[in-house]
């Protein structure tokens, strides 16, 4: 009994962060907009999806990769103190389409 309650409340929690992730627009313009509305140092600009097209070709993952350590001028994280993985895949598909 104890395990089945141990691993339920694994999987409630595990549910309730995927469905708590921050819409990507909502993300974008707390944390993202600064430089991807203008392209500043290099950044792909939002909505731009000729842009974001080779970037995309990475994969998912690779892109919050990037975004999680840094990439050029972005530092670590972005400019979002509170994101999740989901929060900022969310961000990547606005910011790309």
């Amino acid at each position: 009994m104890k395990k089945l309650l141990v691993l339920t409340a694994a999987a409630a929690l595990t549910l309730s962060t995927n469905a708590f992730a921050q819409d990507g627009k909502a993300v974008y313009d707390k944390a993202c907009q600064v430089c991807h509305s203008m392209g500043v140092a290099g950044a792909p600009k939002s909505h731009d999806a000729a842009a974001w097209e080779p970037r995309l070709g990475k994969g998912m993952d690779a892109l919050v990769s990037s975004v999680k350590s840094g990439l050029n001028a972005m530092p670590p994280g972005g400019m979002c103190t509170d994101c999740s993985d989901d929060d900022y895949k969310n961000a990547i598909e606005y910011m790309s389409k």
